[in-house]
């Protein structure tokens, strides 16, 4: 069943993301859908995700990661495949 595979993507969230509750609403979305990774800010002003999950899981996450919260404004998703490291737990990381 190809919806069980795990899948590995960088996610990087540009617009107004920082300020607006993104990360934390990132990691309540992600421990929903079980999507395992790692969210933090990044100096110019975008957010950047890791994450890692079923593709279906995986598809239901970016698909939130487009809009993100009510305050967000996102105006560009990038999105990057990459080697499975079987990531436990979703963390908010601190700069």
């Amino acid at each position: 069943m190809a919806t069980r595979t795990i899948v590995h993507k960088e996610i990087i969230v540009k617009g107004r993301v920082q300020g607006v509750g993104f990360r934390a609403n990132a990691k309540r979305v992600a421990d929903s859908m079980q999507v395992q990774g790692q969210v933090k800010n990044l100096l110019d002003g975008s957010v950047w995700i890791l994450a890692e999950g079923t593709a279906e899981k995986m598809e239901d996450f970016i698909a939130w990661c487009r809009s993100g919260p009510a305050m967000a404004a996102v105006r560009e998703v990038e999105i990057t495949d990459g080697e499975v490291e079987h990531i436990k737990g979703f963390t908010i990381l601190y700069s």
